[in-house]
C-alpha cells in the first residue's frame, strides 16, 4: 500500500487544488463505498473510473437498498468509508450521532414508470392511458416495486400510491396494486424483469431507466418525489416499516457521508468532494443536481461545508 500524506496535507490540497492535487498523495490507495442501488451503474461506470482517474485512487463498490445499506453499518457487517443513501432523512436517523455526525446531500431524482412497450401493459402506458389505471388493470406479477422493508424506492412506491388515490379519487388504488404487485428484494435487479418482459413495468427512478434504456413515464411534480415545493404533500403519506420505522415522504435526495469508523477517511472525504465537484458527470447518470445543492448537514468537514448550502443540524 503507498504511503498516505498526512492528514494535513491531504486537507490542504483539497482546499487548493482540489482531487486531482491528491493524486500523490492517495495513489494506489483505495476508498470503499457502500451505496444506494440505484447509484450502481453511474458509480461503477462513470463516477468511480472519473475518481480513480483524478485522484489515482480506486472506488470498491457494494450497492443495495439504502435501508439495507445503514442496517450493514448499524449491524457492523461493513465498514466502508462512504456510505450514500437515496434518503437522506434515513441516513440521519440510523447513522446519527454514533456512526456519522454529518451528509452532504449532492444529488436528487425522481420517481416514475419504467416500462416494456412490447408487453400489453406498457403498450396501453405507451399509448398514453392514465398510468393509475394501468396498474390497477394489470395482472399478478405484471407491476413490480422495489421492497418497502428494504430500499427508500419500494416505500416510495407505496407513498406514490397512496397519494395518487386522493389526486385521482380512486379509492383502494393503493391495496389493490400492492396486493398484486411483484416486491423485487434486490433494487439492482428491479428492471430486469422488465427488460425481458417478465415484468410490464416497475416503479422506477428515472436514471435507472436511463441506465437501460427503458421507456419512463412521467408522473406529476406532485407525485414524484422530486420537487420539494410539493414537500408538504409528499409528508402526508408514510409507511412503517416491520421493525417499527415509520418514514414519510419526501424529495428523493442522495447524501453522502464518511463513516466516524472508515478506515481511510482522507480518501473517503475526497471522494464526497468529488461527487460535489461533478455535477456534469450527475447529470449524465440521469440525476438532477438543482441550484439548492450541494447541502450539508451536521458537523460537516470545513471545506465541505463552504462548497455546499448549509442547514440546521437539528
Amino acid at each position: 500500500m503507498t504511503e498516505q500524506c498526512p492528514r494535513r496535507a491531504v486537507l490542504g490540497l483539497l482546499g487548493s487544488a482540489g482531487v486531482a492535487g491528491l493524486a500523490g498523495c492517495l495513489g494506489g490507495e483505495s476508498v470503499s463505498v457502500l451505496a444506494a442501488g440505484s447509484l450502481g451503474r453511474a458509480l461503477e461506470e462513470r463516477l468511480g473510473p472519473a475518481f480513480a482517474d483524478e485522484s489515482g485512487t480506486t472506488v470498491h463498490g457494494e450497492y443495495h437498498g439504502s435501508a439495507v445499506v445503514v442496517g450493514m453499518v448499524r449491524d457492523r457487517q461493513a465498514n466502508p468509508d462512504v456510505a450514500i443513501s437515496a434518503d437522506a432523512g434515513l441516513l440521519r436517523d440510523r447513522l446519527y450521532p454514533e456512526h456519522a455526525t454529518w451528509d452532504v446531500v449532492f444529488g436528487a431524482n425522481e420517481v416514475g414508470l419504467a416500462y416494456n412497450p412490447e408487453t400489453g401493459t406498457g403498450a396501453r402506458l405507451d399509448a398514453g392511458d392514465p398510468w393509475h389505471e394501468v396498474l390497477r388493470a394489470a395482472d399478478s406479477g405484471e407491476v413490480a416495486i422495489s421492497d418497502p422493508e428494504l430500499d427508500p424506492l419500494g416505500y416510495r412506491a407505496v407513498h406514490l400510491l397512496a397519494l395518487a388515490e386522493r389526486q385521482y379519487d380512486a379509492p383502494g388504488l393503493r391495496d389493490a396494486v400492492l396486493a398484486d404487485a411483484y416486491r423485487e428484494p434486490t433494487e439492482q435487479r428491479l428492471l430486469a424483469g422488465v427488460e425481458t418482459g417478465n415484468r410490464a413495468v416497475a416503479v422506477a427512478y428515472r436514471n435507472m431507466a436511463r441506465d437501460r434504456n427503458l421507456p419512463f413515464y412521467e408522473l406529476p411534480a406532485a407525485l414524484n418525489f422530486s420537487d420539494p415545493a410539493h414537500a408538504e404533500r409528499y409528508a402526508s403519506v408514510a409507511y412503517t416499516t416491520d421493525d417499527g420505522y415509520t418514514v414519510r415522504g419526501s424529495p428523493t435526495l442522495y447524501s453522502a457521508t464518511v463513516l466516524e469508523s472508515a478506515d481511510n477517511p482522507d480518501a473517503g472525504e475526497a471522494f464526497v468532494q468529488f461527487l460535489l465537484d461533478s455535477p456534469g458527470l450527475l447529470r449524465k447518470s440521469g440525476l438532477a443536481v438543482p441550484a439548492a445543492l450541494p447541502r450539508s448537514h451536521g458537523q460537516a468537514p470545513e471545506r465541505l461545508r463552504r462548497q455546499a448550502n448549509s442547514e440546521a443540524s437539528g
